[in-house]
């Protein structure tokens, strides 16, 4: 987000300098692992009022804390922290396994320990959102999670607007991406890839078509990076959020608390094809 965020020394953000946001817009990118949500994340992140947030589900996996610990960032995800009550119990990988994961759908015997966490997990996801968007002085902030069934606990919140995006990138080039041995992310064999990009794509069409028509879009990663400026333009506006593209040969990585390692960098440029 191009804002005074950029030149603050000793504090995430300028206190008073705006008022807080009551519901912040939620702008969730759904869909499968490797189709370039961190790059579409990015470019929206460097709107006006936009605060890519990067992965989000691992907030509580990470207990609030970045995968990239650079002061500015720590101090900005520490303040995000001190604003969220109640989330400790919530810490670990219970709530992403058994809440969010697509796998879950598979392990009957552990549904009663979702509904158990469910009304604590939803104070709280909220609570972190209205949390990041009042640090970050945003009214727009981007998750980048992927998972479908965390976009289905989303559209139960009430105290955000949910804008849902679905990704969709060439289930070739996800494939060759999974197989990459020369990445962090996990190695993939084709049967499993063809069982993940297979569930997750079912999934989250059952997601997205019980998200209302305004408020949800189907973006491909090809044409994002054939024509971005349109791209983001047409989700801009379809979402609320006002301001223009942003200068695609220069973009800030931000802050983003999870993502890929596009975002070691402090600026990436979008190369278009």
């Amino acid at each position: 987000m191009r804002n005074d965020l950029a030149d603050m020394e000793g504090t995430p953000y300028s206190e008073g300098s705006r008022p807080p946001v009551a519901t912040p817009t939620v702008i969730y990118v759904m869909g499968a692992g490797r189709s370039g949500s961190t790059i579409l994340g990015v470019a929206l992140g460097n709107c006006e009022r936009v605060f890519f947030a990067g992965e989000l589900d691992k907030w509580l996996l990470r207990r609030g804390r970045p995968r990239r610990q650079d002061p500015r960032r720590t101090r900005f995800w520490e303040a995000v922290l001190a604003q969220v009550t109640g989330a400790e119990p919530l810490f670990g990988s219970a709530v992403h396994n058994d809440l969010e994961r697509s796998s879950s759908l598979f392990r009957p015997a552990r549904r009663s320990v979702g509904r158990r966490l469910r009304v604590r997990y939803r104070q709280v996801t909220e609570d972190l959102y209205r949390a990041t968007a009042s640090a970050a002085e945003a009214t727009h902030v981007v998750d980048t999670s992927h998972y479908p069934l965390r976009a289905r606990e989303l559209q139960r919140l009430p105290g955000i607007d949910l804008f849902l995006v679905l990704l969709v990138r060439d289930p070739r080039a996800v494939m060759a991406s999974m197989a990459r041995e020369d990445v962090p992310e996990p190695t993939f064999r084709t049967l499993n890839a063809v069982g993940y990009l297979t569930l997750t794509y079912l999934i989250s069409a059952w997601v997205y078509l019980r998200q209302p028509r305004s408020r949800r879009m189907v973006v491909r990663h090809e044409r994002f990076l054939g024509d971005p400026e349109r791209v983001i333009g047409e989700l801009l506006a379809r979402a609320g959020a006002h301001g223009e593209p942003p200068d695609f040969s220069a973009l800030e990585t931000g802050m983003p608390l999870q993502g890929n390692r596009l975002i070691d960098a402090d600026t990436v440029a979008l190369r278009r094809g």
